[in-house]
């Protein structure tokens, strides 16, 4: 019986693209999105082509008790995950001296409190296990900062010192925490981005691709990464930090 690994916000980008790349790795996958049910079905039909086991969570993981409760539901009903890629997130970005205080709060409660409300119903069985992988999308943004990003820079930042501090509480049951920290990647995100721009800030002088960050996750879920935990792995083409 294959590994089952669970992938927030799956519908689109580096979620979508992970699913589809840990499947072809050999991993059964559960797949979530929030709002977005229809893309997130076009993934798990693809997924069911494969032949891999797939299925499908819907909630918003900024409600904490709506993502307990369909959480701790599959889990009791299928068994806890071997892994967590921990990937729903949003951007609101402004300049600070005009950001609304709704742009703060959305992307605080999905990008950092959505850490927290995915894990929290996951963690304790896991460590019963005594095995698992948790993988968090943060960013270059959470490690240098970036302007009219103040939101979501301290929303990333925070899932990093989160993950480290994390990984302390679960090495002994041989769980591994870590981030994945892309740059600027082929996403609807950074679709408008002037090449331009991309070759004076990217060393690499392109994007990077979602397969390129779906493999560096796919590494902190293998065996062969079993005594990596508490790092963030930069996927960012050679990006100053």
């Amino acid at each position: 019986m294959a590994d089952t690994i669970l992938i927030t916000g799956a519908s689109r980008g580096i979620g979508r693209g992970t699913a589809i790349y840990l499947a072809n790795k050999g991993f059964d996958i559960v797949l979530h999105c929030n709002k977005n049910i229809e893309k997130l079905l076009e993934v798990k039909k693809q997924i069911e082509d494969m032949g891999r086991n797939v299925r499908t969570l819907q909630f918003d993981v900024s409600d904490r008790e709506q993502t307990k409760n369909i959480l701790t539901e599959d889990i009791e009903k299928n068994g806890i995950y071997y892994g967590v890629v921990v990937n729903a997130g949003i951007t609101a970005d402004n300049p600070f001296p005009a950001m609304e205080d709704d742009e703060w709060d959305r992307v605080i409660n999905t990008n950092l409190n959505g850490f927290y409300n995915t894990l929290r119903p996951v963690i304790l069985p896991m460590i019963q296990n005594k095995k698992g992988r948790i993988v968090a999308l943060t960013s270059v943004s959470g490690l240098t900062g970036n302007r009219g990003q103040v939101n979501y820079s301290a929303s990333k930042a925070g899932i990093i010192g989160a993950v480290k501090a994390l990984s302390r509480e679960t090495a002994k049951r041989n769980i591994t925490v870590n981030c994945v920290a892309p740059g600027v990647i082929e996403s609807d995100m950074t679709v408008d981005l002037p090449a331009d721009i991309i070759k004076e800030m990217v060393p690499m002088r392109r994007k990077g691709t979602v397969k390129e960050v779906a493999s560096a996750i796919n590494y902190l879920l293998s065996e062969d990464a079993s005594y990596i935990t508490g790092q963030v792995i930069s996927v960012n083409g050679g990006m100053y930090l």
